[in-house]
């Protein structure tokens, strides 16, 4: 086994809720191996699968054996006795969300593992479940005392998927019953966005480089763009997404975290209310809008049949579990103004959509051209702005673009491109954000998960936008062709401003 750099402080036992669902299968179980692998996870530690359909450990062990060797980076055929030693760490417990018995019989449970194990008694409790289900689970932990109290020796914690609520009311509605069984401190609330290794190295480039830390400005930035493109449709979840859409499912999280790392002030420490209060200080100051200006400097749209990568693929209206008539947004674009001392005057915006061209996630800095065209004389007459480019997913990077001139006796110029990629420089894979997300939990680190009032004022603004939206019902759905980068009215809204989308 790997030597562990930063081995969890204490030994613990995960719980997982939703332990024979997709999230457990494709993500949390193979980080959680993948942390065993590199010795990240403390001696005796043990994982409990929360199920209703799995009947024994012996069959949920195989079934996340076949899971990691699908989804993992490290295949259990090829390390049988590593998977084993993990294997030993499985456990399920068949129950029923709603009915309290099974959590009763879950601390059962618990405590025997715990006593075999030498296990302390913290716990980390991960709610891989659908939205409908997080109240029963909640309140059953509180009625049969799953929560260790907060003066206690030992320690109980949890971790929120996704969305949370689907308006302001109901982010509010779910903080409160959250907090009626956890304190704030004991509340982890993940966008995985966050574990991404250039998602944490915005803040290490903007602060830690003295060459880019004094651009980061309106004097010299001109915009931003962050783009959340996803070259697949709705992947057979067109349930989900009739109730969601593309704004609540990836601009109110993901888009607006990006912003928030983006636009946030340094912070006096790193630590973690110090670098949310910066965050939650981005999001207050982003100027609330009007239903004029809402109507304005937003676009939705719905993708229609077309092709991606040459296959044809069907529209939204033709997926499985969509309504024929639809007008569920599976694109947005949104344009905001910081109304902060740094920001005055730069635009953001920000596009996410379904059946786009490639699947990319990346942020664009673009900054200000010089005041003078200064080789007029030669025909130059405008420059391409220089470029910053900070590439999420997915092959995860930053590159740098600026003008040269070409070889030779005529003056003209070229852009070029300065590139950066983890995987060329480290020479390995960079982890899944899951594994640096549930080792910060264990280690109570919440730096890079989401506070309470954070996720309310987020909501705040994007609440506006869905009440506009709900009363001004589009009248041209579906409105732009799978495979391509979204409606017209997007290029538009760039447009007015003299500016362009940039083609990742």
């Amino acid at each position: 086994m790997a030597t562990a750099r930063n081995v969890a402080a204490t030994p613990v036992t995960i719980v997982i809720f939703g332990g024979s669902g997709d999230l457990a299968h494709r993500k949390l179980v193979p980080a959680l191996f993948e942390l065993h692998r590199e010795g990240y996870l403390a001696a005796g530690s043990a994982v409990v699968g929360f199920s209703r359909s799995v009947a024994s450990d012996e069959a949920w062990r195989l079934a996340m054996k076949s899971a990691v060797e699908e989804f993992g980076r490290c295949k259990p055929s090829q390390n049988t006795g590593l998977w084993d030693e993990f294997a030993s760490r499985l456990f399920i417990h068949r129950g029923d969300v709603a009915a309290p018995k099974s959590f009763t019989e879950l601390g059962e449970r618990m405590r025997e593992i715990e006593t075999q194990r030498g296990l302390p008694g913290n716990r980390l409790y991960y709610l891989a479940i659908p939205p409908s289900s997080i109240e029963p689970v909640i309140r059953n932990m509180g009625e049969t005392a799953l929560v260790a109290p907060s003066e206690s020796s030992v320690w109980s914690r949890v971790i929120v998927e996704k969305p949370f609520g689907h308006d302001l009311g109901s982010a509010r509605s779910l903080n409160e019953l959250l907090s009626s069984v956890f304190r704030e401190r004991q509340i982890f609330r993940i966008d995985h966005y966050l574990g991404k290794e250039t998602t944490q190295n915005i803040l290490v480039f903007r602060l830690g480089n003295g060459l880019f830390e004094p651009l980061w400005n309106r004097r010299y930035i001109d915009h931003v763009q962050i783009t959340v493109a996803e070259a697949i449709g709705v992947e057979g979840r067109g349930k989900f997404f009739e109730e969601t859409g593309i704004l609540r499912d990836i601009v109110q999280n993901h888009a607006l975290q990006l912003l928030c790392l983006v636009a946030m002030e340094p912070p006096v420490a790193f630590e973690p209310n110090a670098v949310r209060d910066e965050k939650v200080k981005v999001l207050r100051s982003i100027r609330p809008q009007t239903t004029e200006e809402i109507l304005r400097d937003t676009v939705r749209g719905q993708y229609g049949p077309g092709a991606v990568g040459g296959v044809a693929v069907p529209g939204y209206r033709q997926e499985p579990n969509v309504d024929e008539a639809s007008l569920r947004d599976t694109y947005a674009a949104w344009k905001l103004q910081i109304e902060n001392w740094r920001w005055a005057g730069v635009p953001f915006y920000i596009r996410a959509g379904k059946r786009l061209p490639k699947r990319v996630t990346e942020i664009a800095i673009t900054f200000k051209t010089p005041p003078i065209a200064f080789f007029r004389k030669f025909g130059v007459m405008r420059q391409e702005p220089n470029s910053l480019i900070l590439r999420i997913q997915p092959d995860e990077g930053i590159a740098l673009r600026f003008g040269a001139k070409q070889p030779g006796a005529a003056m003209k110029f070229d852009p070029v491109k300065m590139d950066f990629r983890y995987s060329e420089y480290f020479g390995a894979h960079a982890p899944d954000a899951y594994e640096r997300l549930l080792l910060d939990a264990i280690n109570g680190d919440s730096t890079l998960f989401m506070r309470r009032d954070e996720i309310e004022v987020a909501w705040e603004h994007v609440t506006a936008v869905l009440d506009t939206w709900r009363e001004n019902p589009p009248l041209d759905m579906p409105n732009y062709e799978a495979g391509t980068w979204g409606p017209e009215a997007a290029v538009a809204l760039m447009a007015r401003d003299g500016r362009n989308w940039r083609r990742p």
